[in-house]
């Protein structure tokens, strides 16, 4: 139930998005939890800008002083480094946020340079802290004018103007800056005097 929360200090079968395999290395998080849908809430798919803020604002407590930013649509990256990822699933009234955080360890992968904190936390002592951030912003979520969240987002963000490569599940690209966000999150991707719309996918810097 929503509040609750699931972490595993080991993990065989990782998911990160778009089927990919998450590398689980000793030390780091995984952790997930529920969000309970309720008729009055906010779009649904607003809840990945919410989730990376609780996140980043866990690790910014966590470990201060970090030059970190939030890499649409979910992603915290450490130094152009990926730090932190998070998956979202729904199924009916309910979304399940997986998260998985680099906190001792960094996973040598073949697409990706990745990130971690060196072991300064400890996968138990990370989770109340990342469980308070959650329920914060869940909160302002419902209460809050999504806007506010989304410009809190946006000043953590890679900056507007700055070129992406869009990557979709069917293996195409498509390439522009970026433009800010919809009133959805989608991100808005300036190709030329268009902008496109792209709500789902990930994206590469650069």
């Amino acid at each position: 139930m929503e509040g609750d929360w699931l972490v595993a200090l080991h993990q065989e079968a990782g998911r990160g998005r778009q089927g990919r395999t998450w590398v689980s290395a000793e030390g780091n998080f995984y952790g997930s939890t529920l969000v309970e849908l309720r008729p009055d809430d906010p779009p649904p798919q607003t809840l990945s800008i919410v989730v990376g803020l609780a996140l980043l604002e866990a690790i910014d407590v966590a470990v201060p002083g970090q030059p970190l930013m939030l890499k649409w649509p979910n992603d915290v990256v450490l130094l152009d480094k990926k730090l932190a990822g998070i998956l979202l699933e729904r199924s009916g009234a309910r979304v399940a946020a997986g998260f998985g955080v680099n906190l001792a360890r960094a996973p040598e992968l073949s697409d990706r340079f990745c990130a971690s904190l060196g072991g300064v936390i400890a996968p138990r002592a990370f989770a109340p802290l990342l469980a308070s951030c959650f329920a914060r912003m869940l909160t302002l979520w419902r209460s809050s004018e999504f806007g506010m969240l989304a410009r809190a987002w946006l000043e953590r963000a890679h900056p507007v103007g700055t070129q992406l490569t869009v990557h979709s599940g069917a293996g195409a690209t498509v390439s522009g800056q970026f433009d800010g966000l919809e009133a959805d999150g989608a991100l808005r991707l300036r190709r030329d005097d268009a902008v496109e719309i792209v709500r789902a996918g990930d994206i590469s810097l650069g």
